[in-house]
């Protein structure tokens, strides 16, 4: 009888624990799959973020999972976020991964790398449009970056350092 009871209270404490645990994990798997949530944009909608007037620098990077070397300056980039969001400098990191990889390549790969940056998607296949109205010399290949506070705006269709990126950043600070 005694031996009963004990099994039923480990079997109830075992149920408990994991209980609790799996609870846990799905508020995390929750959190990671809201985190991995895509803002799809086609340009009409993000043409208006590229000309705010509002006394904040905006930081509005093009790139891909595609472009290596736009891989390689995004660390800069999210470097650039969490030193400055606090200075009225906004990052935004707008992709133009191809609509039929977000969930296999663009989430995890933002999952992976644990992006803090607001993120964008642009999903508009009229670039011919779209490209000389986010700057007339574009030749739409990225890497490509706009800084703009109010009506002072500079284009960069090129890679970034964290040095060079911060120095072309307190050009707008000062």
């Amino acid at each position: 009888m005694k031996s009963s009871v004990i099994r039923i209270v480990l079997l109830v404490v075992t149920f408990l624990v994991f209980s609790c645990f799996n609870k846990k994990n799905a508020k995390v798997l929750d959190n990671a799959e809201q985190k991995t949530e895509l803002e799809i944009y086609d340009f009409e909608r993000l043409e208006p973020i590229l000309y705010k007037e509002d006394n904040t620098i905006y930081v509005i990077n093009f790139w891909a999972t595609w472009c290596a070397p736009c891989v390689k300056e995004l660390p800069y980039f999210e470097d650039l976020y969490a030193n400055y969001k606090d200075k009225n400098v906004e990052v935004i990191l707008v992709s133009l991964d191809f609509p039929h990889q977000y969930e296999s390549k663009l989430k995890p790969f933002i999952k992976e790398r644990d992006l803090k940056s607001k993120i964008v998607v642009l999903d508009d296949v009229d670039s011919n449009s779209w490209i000389p109205k986010v700057n007339k010399d574009w030749s739409g290949s990225i890497p490509a970056t706009i800084i703009y506070k109010d009506n002072k705006r500079q284009f960069y269709e090129q890679s970034f350092t964290y040095n060079e990126l911060e120095e072309v950043l307190k050009e707008f600070l000062n």
